[in-house]
């Protein structure tokens, strides 16, 4: 006969098993419904949903190329510490940006989107018709750093311009000038 000892070390280690597993599959779950994507790391750790999401800052503000260029546009240091010379301006991550902006060298941002070359994009037009940031960046409102929502392919991009919303040319030249 078994002792007492014994069995309540088989009872422990049995609850302990059924408790792992359950939080095992409830973190598995919860990760299925919110899954947790990290982009890139970058010099500076800029949250956009901190910015854009809780601050309700406009994407323009910081890219102001996007309105009227191909290229968006990355801040220029100056334009953060607008805020950051005032706002936690002794927090590390703001105090590096002080270096790169006493030093007038622009942070070398990790580039997430990149259209192939032998596509042309402009995003002046696509904001001209109405066309959500979020269509291609996904809910950038709710990331910290930037991911990869949307993977850029003549596919995705013909089929947006075939929207009747946006009804835009699919006109090959379009797109390979």
């Amino acid at each position: 006969m078994r002792s007492r000892l014994w069995r309540f070390g088989l009872f422990a280690a049995r609850w302990l098993a059924t408790v792992l597993i359950a939080i095992c599959l409830g973190l598995g779950a919860w990760y299925g419904v919110h899954p947790v994507t990290v982009g890139p790391k970058q010099p500076v750790p800029f949250s956009h949903r901190v910015h854009a999401g809780d601050k309700q800052i406009s994407c323009l503000f910081c890219h102001p190329g996007a309105d009227r260029s191909s290229n968006a546009g990355m801040p220029e240091v100056g334009k953060c510490l607008l805020c950051h010379n005032v706002i936690v301006p002794d927090f590390q991550p703001i105090a590096n940006l002080h270096q790169y902006y006493d030093t007038a060298k622009p942070i070398p941002w990790t580039r997430v989107y990149k259209v192939s070359d032998f596509a042309y994009f402009n995003h002046e037009p696509h904001l001209r018709k109405g066309v959500d940031c979020g269509v291609c960046h996904g809910d950038v409102k709710s990331m910290d750093r930037i991911i990869i929502n949307q993977t850029l392919t003549m596919g995705f991009c013909v089929d947006c311009h075939r929207k009747p919303e946006y009804k835009a040319t699919v006109d090959c030249w379009a797109c390979h000038r």
